[in-house]
């Protein structure tokens, strides 16, 4: 439905309202007004006409490929964490128990 019909339909239901008002008119006014408003919405972000459905796509592939990088990212930091832990832990026990005038030959 093109905005002119979507607002002479909605015109035609405020009319009818006016002179009597039920529940089915007035379901049927607020689901109009609310298409009218979202259509307005789409294109006050112009995404009003056909490419923006693919636009839509590509953006929400974009932002889990970023979520994707940054979940990466994060479990990189903390694996090297974990090494950098776990080889000092190995340093620190190889001092305890003498084995450093292995490495330096003294």
């Amino acid at each position: 439905m093109s905005k002119v019909e979507a607002d002479r339909l909605l015109t035609q239901l405020m009319a009818q309202a006016d002179t009597k008002v039920d529940f089915v008119t007035l379901r049927a006014i607020v689901e109009e007004a609310s298409e009218s408003g979202a259509v307005r919405a789409l294109a006050s972000l112009g995404l009003d006409d056909e490419r923006a459905r693919r636009d839509m796509d590509e953006l929400r592939e974009l932002l889990g490929a970023w979520r994707d990088v940054k979940r990466s990212a994060w479990q990189a930091v903390v694996a090297w964490l974990m090494r950098l832990a776990l080889a000092s832990l190995l340093i620190g026990v190889a001092v305890r128990l003498g084995l450093t005038e292995l490495l330096g030959g003294q």
